[in-house]
């Protein structure tokens, strides 16, 4: 929305996940070559992220994959998958760090009809605990960084752009680390 640049937070959102709000926008602002983002695109406006007070309060760091990737989508204009859920806690260099209870959040997508599951991979051997017929029923993508998850999350791939580099040069961007 128009504005100078603030992120606002509001709703069911407890100190971690307004960390996490705060990092995956730090991230998108330091990579919007990679997505073909404006650069400047907070210069004039401002971003409101609201968990609704209907919704489960949380509080714990799972949910950095998931701001960040709805921030990309909204300033890339390409939808997420309608099939897919996600769960992992990133860094500002937009590695995807390790989640508990990823038995729970696997079962809890399987059955709100969820195709493809998106997780941490240092959290693979967790799936071990879930049944074998809920697995066979679900695309796991077990992910380290950010552009795995944006790879495969969004209905189509952002078109990286050519930026500046610190010396004057011109660095094309890739998507993948």
């Amino acid at each position: 929305m128009p504005g100078s640049g603030k992120l606002i937070l509001t709703g069911q959102l407890g100190d971690v996940m307004k960390e996490s709000a705060m990092a995956a926008l730090s991230y998108v602002r330091a990579n919007t070559h990679r997505w073909g983002i404006a650069r400047d695109f907070l210069d004039k406006s401002d971003l409101h992220i609201h968990v609704p007070s209907g919704a489960m309060p949380k509080d714990g760091p799972s949910a950095g994959v998931t701001l960040l990737t709805a921030i990309v989508s909204l300033l890339t204009g390409i939808r997420v998958r309608h099939d897919v859920a996600m769960t992992g806690e990133i860094t500002l260099r937009g590695r995807v760090l390790a989640i508990g209870g990823l038995k729970e959040k696997v079962l809890a997508a399987h059955r709100a009809g969820i195709k493809r599951v998106i997780a941490p991979e240092r959290n693979r051997s967790d799936l071990e605990e879930v049944a074998e017929e809920v697995k066979r029923e679900i695309d796991f993508v077990f992910v380290s960084h950010m552009s795995q998850v944006i790879a495969a999350s969004l209905e189509e791939q952002p078109i990286a752009h050519r930026s500046p580099t610190l010396d004057g040069g011109i660095a094309s961007a890739p998507l993948a680390n």
